[in-house]
């Protein structure tokens, strides 16, 4: 491959564009801005960077400049538009051509199958992080924003949304039946066959009809007819796997896409179903969930999470880093919802390091308390502020009605008496003091000759200074900082919606970055503005 073109978009606005960016005062002010200051963001040093991403590929069709085509994503996240309505909108919109340098065009700027195709690579060389980065930098470095604070102390606020999967959440019996459909649809493009005649031959004809229930045809209100309509359904399954084994070639069994099918059917087996008590060689649905349980078969990264107790979702949980200050999403990450909030904080760490960023204050709420980021934060003489975790114990005397005591590490009761304590551990008074204690009845419930127990954890000299922070007004005010980070999130969910774009961990991870970059973007452009003080 030769020369990679470079996109080189004038400065200079016609007198067309000058028309458009005036009608855009009021509403789609990001289009003028970045016509304004396309140059900046997409300029030579970054064009480099993204040419890279074409090195030592071969032979075959000159891209199209990758200068315009991260244009062009940027703005297809700001329209909320499908691919091939973006490539549409290259032609008849004239705003979309402004930006991307194209006016009077009457044929597309790129085609659809570019237009995936560039995101794909651009995701594959992790540019997404960069153009985030990118947007960081290009906003501090203006003189509206402190340029003290480039690569100084920050006050970063962490927080989470959850974002429901794209993927179709089914029960055991239609996630058997679909994972079932995808293997024979895979043999049938192999073998050159209809699906109906690889559901007969392989002996699984409930696949035959429109959904599995369908084909079961049972009453699912009487009793037993479920647990029966299970068995034909794994019977059918096992027929199956035997026809396969007999007549598709072990190679193809082995290779993708084929085996990737095939161990999905098998994973959803092993997660929900479990041999029957009752005896007979049966199998039943498990009565409990399994651990990291597979919910979808078209997104095998979507998981079960919970907002609160009562209110669950299916999907993703978003993270994101933001400088309170400026108001400038620094870092992003996406986990299945069901991990802890702690295991996304590598993933921001790396990206803010790779920004030399620091951290003086950092604003988290308590699911981030464990993780790696509160540790280092600590070390380098940051200062952590977190509501402090909740010590109940009903009527009785809670842990804060104890004195705990961090230099010499002993902890004394209501009553007086002192035990010392190692971090991590739980402490039990001595058994014989506690059952002459006239304080017993207000501090333990335990049977005579056992004494009054209480945790100690790993982070407990933070959970004492988090304790103290929120008895002031002034601390409790302190905490309320962190309101921006949620103010950050509400803007991310208005924009991106509440389900998920993409299928997967990576994608949405890609999804992110780009609505951030662009909320970096807005926040840049109304530093620009002029206050009304200064218009009056």
């Amino acid at each position: 491959m030769g020369v990679v073109a470079r996109w080189r978009p004038k400065q200079e606005l016609t007198e067309q564009e000058q028309h458009i960016v005036q009608r855009m005062e009021r509403t789609g002010k990001l289009f003028a801005f970045l016509r304004h200051h396309r140059h900046e963001l997409i300029d030579d040093a970054f064009q480099e960077e993204l040419e890279a991403m074409y090195r030592q590929t071969g032979a075959g069709k000159e891209p199209v400049p990758p200068g315009l085509m991260v244009m062009a994503m940027i703005l297809q996240g700001y329209m909320k538009a499908s691919d091939a309505t973006m490539v549409e909108l290259t032609v008849f919109d004239l705003r979309v051509q402004m930006v991307l340098d194209c006016m009077g065009s009457t044929e597309p700027a790129f085609s659809q199958a570019a237009l995936c195709e560039f995101r794909h690579r651009f995701i594959r060389h992790n540019m997404d992080r960069r153009l985030l980065e990118k947007s960081v930098e290009v906003a501090m470095r203006h003189k509206e924003f402190d340029p003290r604070k480039v690569k100084a102390m920050l006050r970063v606020a962490i927080d989470s949304r959850p974002l429901e999967g794209a993927g179709r959440v089914e029960d055991t019996l239609n996630l058997l039946g679909h994972a079932a459909r995808k293997v024979v649809a895979c043999v049938a493009r192999e073998k050159g066959w209809p699906k109906e005649k690889v559901c007969r031959e392989a002996g699984i004809p409930l696949l035959l009809e429109k959904s599995v229930k369908k084909g079961l045809d049972v009453d699912w209100n009487e009793a037993g007819q479920k647990a029966r309509a299970l068995q034909k359904l794994v019977k059918q399954l096992d027929a199956m796997r035997a026809w396969l084994k007999k007549h598709v070639p072990e190679e193809q069994l082995t290779r993708p896409p084929l085996s990737v099918h095939l161990a999905t059917l098998e994973q959803i087996g092993k997660q929900d179903l479990e041999p029957d008590p009752e005896g007979g060689g049966g199998v039943r649905i498990r009565k409990e969930v399994a651990e990291d349980r597979r919910v979808s078969v078209e997104d095998g990264e979507m998981r079960h999470g919970r907002k609160s107790k009562s209110k669950r979702f299916n999907g993703y949980k978003q993270h994101m880093a933001t400088d309170l200050d400026e108001k400038l999403i620094l870092a992003c990450a996406v986990t299945p919802a069901n991990r802890p909030e702690a295991e996304a904080t590598p993933e921001l760490e790396k990206d803010m390091k790779q920004q030399k960023l620091r951290i003086d204050k950092l604003y988290i709420d308590r699911g981030y308390i464990t993780s790696s980021v509160v540790e280092k934060v600590q070390e380098q003489g940051g200062e952590v502020r977190c509501k402090p975790w909740k010590s109940k114990n009903g009527e009785l005397f809670s842990k804060s009605e104890f004195k705990l005591d961090m230099r010499s590490r002993t902890i004394s009761c209501p009553g007086g008496q002192t035990q010392s304590f190692t971090l991590g551990t739980t402490v039990e008074f001595e058994a014989q003091v506690c059952d002459g204690c006239p304080l017993r009845a207000q501090c333990t419930q335990a049977r005579p000759g056992q004494g009054r127990t209480v945790a100690i954890g790993e982070d407990e000299a933070l959970q004492q200074r988090l304790r103290k922070l929120v008895k002031t007004p002034a601390g409790r005010q302190r905490l309320r900082e962190r309101v921006g980070v949620e103010h950050r999130q509400a803007h991310l969910a208005r924009r991106q919606g509440p389900r998920a774009r993409y299928r997967g961990v990576r994608k949405n991870v890609f999804d992110l970055r780009r609505a951030s970059c662009i909320q970096n973007l807005e926040a840049w452009q109304r530093r620009l503005e002029p206050s009304p003080a200064k218009v009056g």
